[in-house]
């Protein structure tokens, strides 16, 4: 009770953003590589054992990248319960796609090598890559929207109401936010095919990863200054830290360029976009020169700036209303209760650690590169 006391209402909520942020970062970066080298399967790997190659290096692992997913939807549900209410409802269709794409994934993976067959074989494989492209492209669409704002209102009894459509959630800013992140998922994906195989496909999988490093830095700086354009939002006057959980209570407006406002601030903030304009770049390099250590680290770094940098540009904002500013969630009141939050964080505290041990001991295990020899022969559990 006594750190209950001391850890304010406050600090527990920006605990909790940056805890968020971290959960999503985490969930780009492990499950960003497999759905990465899935999208990449058919360009990557020209024959069967090529391709069994491709999927051996992320179908004993790709289950447990998904915990980070469940764990940022939990956290988004126990934290910021009108956040997970808006966002799943408003994007449902959207969302819908995505996840039909992350069960089929797991049915591909299981039944490709079932039977002989070329077709049956070919027809997983496309499964295969259209589940890496679908959930990469809706991600970064759904957050495109969230920076231009979701069209929802709030009643006085603090009802939800969405009045978009799922057509309208492919404005062109969206559209270019996924392929951000599609882009960014295939360099990622490629860096780990560079880091997992040999040969053939190690030669492929560079030369497409350098490509969407490229791209990726191309893009996501059109992104910022696209961004940097648009109408962000902005309080209109000072609002408590510690109050009531009621985004009625505040008031806010858009203005020109406010999602930059932040950088403005706190110049040393601009280390985050730069992580996203310099590392894909290095990720590149270091694919080209065969440094798979650094390819595949700079890919992650550069998924992490380009992540974090939509938090920070919003901060305190973390879905507004494009309805009216002032329907706006934000850090500051549409959190869960104290008491919430800080029997959350002693959660987190106990189960992180362990999550994290158990995903390092796997990955420990899992070293080193796939040898198509081995597959070939039948040698193990190989998919």
């Amino acid at each position: 009770m006594i750190l209950h006391e001391l850890l304010g209402y406050d600090v527990l909520r920006v605990i909790w953003w940056l805890l968020l942020g971290v959960l999503l970062v985490c969930f780009a970066v492990t499950d960003g590589f497999d759905l990465g080298a899935a999208a990449l399967l058919r360009v990557t790997g020209k024959t069967d054992v090529e391709r069994r190659v491709v999927i051996n290096t992320i179908g004993p692992i790709w289950e447990g990248n998904q915990v980070w997913l469940i764990l940022g939807g939990g956290a988004i549900f126990a934290a910021w319960p009108q956040l997970y209410a808006i966002s799943f409802s408003g994007f449902y269709m959207a969302m819908f796609a995505a996840l039909v794409c992350l069960i089929l994934r797991p049915v591909a993976f299981k039944f490709r090598s079932k039977r002989e067959g070329t077709a049956w074989r070919n027809g997983w494989d496309w499964v295969l890559c259209l589940c890496g492209w679908g959930p990469a492209l809706v991600f970064g669409v759904a957050m495109g929207n969230v920076l231009m704002g979701v069209p929802f209102r709030l009643a006085d009894d603090m009802r939800i109401y969405y009045d978009g459509s799922f057509f309208a959630l492919f404005s062109p800013f969206a559209v270019l936010c996924g392929l951000v992140s599609l882009s960014m998922l295939l360099m990622h994906g490629a860096a780990w095919l560079v880091f997992k195989t040999e040969g053939d496909v190690q030669a492929r999988a560079t030369r497409w990863g350098m490509g969407a490093a490229i791209l990726t830095t191309v893009l996501y700086a059109v992104a910022g200054v696209w961004l940097a354009k648009l109408s962000g939002y902005t309080l209109t006057e000072a609002m408590s830290t510690t109050g009531p959980s009621n985004p009625l209570l505040k008031s806010a407006q858009l203005g020109q360029g406010a999602w930059m406002a932040n950088y403005a601030k706190q110049p040393l903030l601009w280390i985050v976009p730069a992580l996203g304009v310099c590392m894909p770049l290095l990720a590149a390099l270091g694919m080209k020169l065969r440094r798979e250590w650094l390819g595949l680290l700079s890919s992650g770094l550069a998924i992490a700036g380009i992540v974090l940098s939509v938090g920070v540009s919003m901060f305190p904002f973390i879905l507004p209303s494009s309805v009216n500013p002032q329907f706006s969630l934000m850090v500051w009141d549409a959190s869960s209760s104290h008491l919430t939050l800080f029997i959350m964080l002693v959660c987190a505290l106990i189960f992180l650690p362990l999550i994290l041990a158990y995903t390092s001991w796997v990955y420990s295990i899992m070293r080193g590169k796939v040898d198509p020899d081995e597959i070939e022969q039948g040698k193990g559990h190989a998919y």
